[in-house]
């Protein structure tokens, strides 16, 4: 009996993708096209003999193709803008025997509005954690903002003072230093307080998606319009998170914002005023972006006036025990655990410890460490391997200091490859790469 696998035929087996998938596209390694169906060359207004052999980004505005098939990026429900219109496409490489040798996509939705018609509790659920309004996170003022060195005083200090105003705000500050916090305490000592506070990561939503993210769309239906973050956080604040990942082209848009108070949704031809206050946030200078053209220097004057400057943990450790305290404290009540105490000894692995993902890394730390305590004190084999490293430094009169930083660098990695055998996962605790640091294992004879 002839089996299933050889009734399916390569017409067959061509018969079932053009009907599974509306739109669909196959690329060798080189990103030509191998393939592609009726209905997307109907809608590229192309024929299938025209587009076959061609480079994809010569047949498919905007293709991101050519970039799977160099990176083997897996893309889902990437945005695609096509022909005035979002879609969102899956974009998939193919291997054989472990080697690239084309890449595979397909459109989900060929109108952003068909993702929106989803059902309602679906497209409600998703908007919520796509949109991220403070109402759906914890809502922080300035007295939730611990700590009582002269570097956080100075910080609230200039909240209350800049709160009234409708200044826009840069927050700079490390990567978990708690950026949101402090931009949500100028909110609601603002007389914005009653109005909407809206937070946009400009890092988390893809480029191709974030201007209509930002300003929203109009259309001849109400079901092709679509607002935008500054239409919701219309009379209250817009936080825009790590805002040096913004591309070039939307800071020119902000600027219009800031300078004139005005936006212009995709789709429309008049500019519309919004009553915005923005507050900004980066995790790195923007003045070093500035300067190697990835921040607009307009942009950066216009924004920087204001600027908040948040410490990282290991530079305020007057408030280490105080914020320690209060998360230990509240999750211990969380869990049940009242009784539960910290250890001097696990405390002073804490306070040894740099905190390179400052008080937001503090927190998960000391959660993980109440959940993986057993009994009633919390001991420091709860603590992640990485806190529980010591580094001893080292000084003597009769090292030069080149002899002082390679017996230190030494003694790290001694104590690294004691609490991680494994050479590979010791590399990765140091952040150094398998080549740098296998010669760094010969330079000092591990």
């Amino acid at each position: 009996m002839t089996s299933v696998t050889e009734r399916l035929t390569e017409s067959v087996l061509l018969e079932i993708l053009e009907n599974a998938f509306q739109w669909f596209v196959v690329v060798d390694k080189e990103a030509n096209i191998l393939y592609i169906n009726e209905e997307y060359c109907k809608f590229l207004e192309t024929t299938r003999e025209e587009a076959i052999g061609m480079p994809v980004e010569e047949v498919i505005e905007n293709s991101r193709m050519h970039e799977v098939v160099q990176t083997g990026e897996v893309h889902i429900a990437s945005p695609h803008f096509i022909k005035g219109t979002y879609m969102l496409a899956n974009r998939v490489p193919l291997e054989v025997d472990g080697e690239i040798v084309g890449a595979f996509g397909s459109v989900m939705f060929r109108d952003l509005n068909d993702w929106h018609n989803l059902s309602s509790h679906v497209r409600t659920t998703m908007e919520k954690i796509k949109v991220g309004h403070a109402t759906e996170n914890a809502i922080f003022q300035l007295q939730d903002i611990l700590g009582s060195s002269d570097s956080i005083r100075s910080v609230k200090e200039t909240i209350k003072m800049i709160a009234p105003s409708d200044l826009p705000v840069l927050i700079q500050g490390e990567s978990g230093t708690g950026k949101e916090m402090f931009a949500q305490s100028i909110h609601y000592l603002s007389n914005r307080s009653d109005k909407p506070f809206v937070k946009v990561n400009c890092a988390a939503i893809p480029v191709d998606f974030l201007e209509l993210e930002l300003f929203g769309s109009v259309g001849s239906t109400e079901q092709s319009q679509r607002k935008g973050r500054f239409h919701q956080a219309e009379g209250g604040t817009l936080f825009l998170d790590d805002l040096g990942d913004m591309p070039l082209p939307l800071q020119v848009e902000l600027l219009r914002v800031l300078q004139e108070g005005t936006i212009e949704p995709i789709g429309s031809q008049k500019a519309i005023k919004v009553n915005v206050r923005i507050i900004a946030a980066v995790n790195q200078p923007l003045k070093t972006l500035m300067e190697s053209g990835k921040f607009r220097e307009d942009l950066y004057y216009r924004i920087h006036a204001i600027t908040l400057q948040i410490p990282p943990l290991r530079q305020r450790m007057d408030d280490f025990e105080e914020i320690t305290s209060n998360f230990f404290q509240g999750t211990i009540a969380k869990v049940g655990k009242r009784n539960l105490s910290i250890a001097a000894e696990t405390m002073q692995y804490l306070k040894e410890y740099s905190w390179p993902g400052n008080v937001r890394e503090l927190y998960n730390v000391i959660q993980a460490a109440v959940y993986l305590t057993n009994g009633d004190v919390v001991l420091p084999s709860a603590l992640p391997q990485e806190v529980r490293l010591k580094s001893l430094y080292y000084t003597s009169n009769t090292q030069t200091l080149q002899q002082a930083v390679e017996q230190l660098e030494k003694n790290i990695i001694s104590e690294t490859l004691q609490a991680f055998p494994s050479r590979r996962e010791a590399a990765k605790v140091l952040g150094l790469s398998k080549s740098t640091f296998y010669e760094k294992l010969k330079k000092y004879n591990f």
